[in-house]
């Protein structure tokens, strides 16, 4: 039997507005939380999260053919098992890994210093709004080869599927307004799987062109699916990530200012980032038969949601949880964004993020590249820190102000 706790519900807007005070009494009060609104049952210690995350027999992405197969235009990574999900995510890999992380390096450089110049002279940004979406959007469009010129119209389709996704409750409105933004994306991809089939290049789309599965070329429309699930988990957390270091950098002066003199902490910085703050809060698991947690019995056909965040913060799992510590012993910087993580920011199991490498050269790359030219860097006068999101999470906005640099 679930138990209803009066008086709280993960779906209000006072969780939506600060969800981090909230995680301690969830852990320690109410581990197995059920929200009868939408028959959903949400785990927050982390042995509980990494249990179902690991075990993706007991605890299966069924639940993703209903939140993400409809604007994915097809199966995305995480429902898929066994030999076919080998070699997709091997393919999917070798495009974030190797010689194509290198020179994806080199466009994340490039597009980081085209977007920043406009404002380093100026003294003062957003860091979210003026360059952290518009940049994250760059970077993944120069690693699937689509034209930049259209980024605009690739991020507003992109925001409809986030939002689909990451959505617990949509009016139909927002869901018809969502399945139309997946539509006009997989319009505006089908010709380019056209072109790159007939000339591929190195790029990620024409690595998918170009791979069998079964001995056999993928369908456009899994090829589709696999572009658009690139698309979202590259784009999705990129600014939010970098967003949230530097509000954390910023909050504890001390230890920007050992990151500014040690750049070998940047590593650091960004894993305890990650495990404070993640960016995805929320994973969802369908649970395929009766699984008792903490005396509680979740049954069979439940969604389950693991809480990311609340996981990560588990004194179980960490000491003083709570503290931004980039010196702490207990999360180990190498294994971070490896299969071998102890945070629980990229998911883990068989459908860990296939992207861990290339979000470390990401965030690494544009982050040492801003930390010397936002000389005293701090948040602008009258900025009022506000964080969105109940599935992935991050500044709504970052507006600092900094030493301004000229450019010559």
């Amino acid at each position: 039997m679930h138990t209803v706790r009066p008086g709280f519900s993960i779906l209000s807007e006072a969780f939506a507005d600060d969800p981090y005070p909230y995680f301690a009494w969830l852990r320690e009060e109410a581990p197995v939380h059920y929200e009868p609104a939408i028959d959903s049952y949400f785990l927050s210690r982390f042995q509980d999260v990494k249990r179902v995350l690991t075990d993706h027999e007991a605890f299966t992405t069924e639940t993703l053919q209903v939140r993400a197969e409809p604007v994915m235009r097809g199966p995305v990574l995480a429902q898929m098992t066994g030999a076919e999900h080998t070699a997709k995510r091997k393919i999917v890999v070798r495009g974030f890994t190797g010689q194509a992380l290198q020179q994806q390096t080199r466009a994340i450089h490039s597009n980081a210093a085209e977007l920043l110049a406009p404002f380093l002279p100026r003294g003062r940004m957003d860091l979210v709004n003026d360059f952290g979406k518009t940049f994250a959007v760059y970077v993944t469009l120069d690693v699937l080869g689509l034209d930049k010129r259209d980024w605009q119209r690739v991020a507003a389709w992109h925001s409809g599927v986030a939002e689909f996704i990451t959505s617990i409750v949509l009016t139909p409105e927002r869901r018809r307004h969502c399945l139309d933004c997946a539509e006009q994306l997989e319009a505006y991809l089908a010709p380019v799987i056209a072109q790159r089939r007939r000339d591929p290049g190195d790029d990620l789309i024409s690595r998918l062109c170009t791979a069998e599965f079964d001995g056999m070329a993928m369908t456009d429309r899994e090829i589709t699916a696999l572009i658009i699930n690139v698309l979202a988990a590259s784009t999705e957390p990129a600014d939010k990530t970098l967003g949230l270091l530097f509000k954390h950098l910023i909050d504890h002066p001390e230890q920007l200012a050992q990151v500014r003199q040690d750049p070998d902490l940047l590593p650091a910085a960004i894993a305890e980032t990650l495990r404070c703050t993640p960016p995805v809060q929320l994973i969802p698991r369908q649970a395929e038969g009766d699984s008792v947690f903490a005396g509680t019995t979740v049954p069979a056909g439940a969604t389950v949601f693991c809480m990311i965040g609340a996981a990560n913060r588990d004194p179980d799992a960490f000491t003083a949880p709570d503290t931004f510590d980039i010196h702490r012993q207990d999360l180990g910087t190498a294994r971070s964004f490896t299969a071998a993580a102890q945070h629980l920011a990229f998911g883990t199991g068989l459908h860990q993020c296939v992207g861990m490498a290339f979000a470390r050269a990401e965030i690494e790359t544009v982050a040492a590249m801003l930390l010397p030219l936002l000389d005293r860097v701090r948040y602008s006068p009258g900025f009022r820190y506000r964080e969105t999101g109940l599935y992935t999470r991050g500044p709504a906005a970052l507006s600092v102000d900094f030493t301004p640099v000229r450019i010559d």
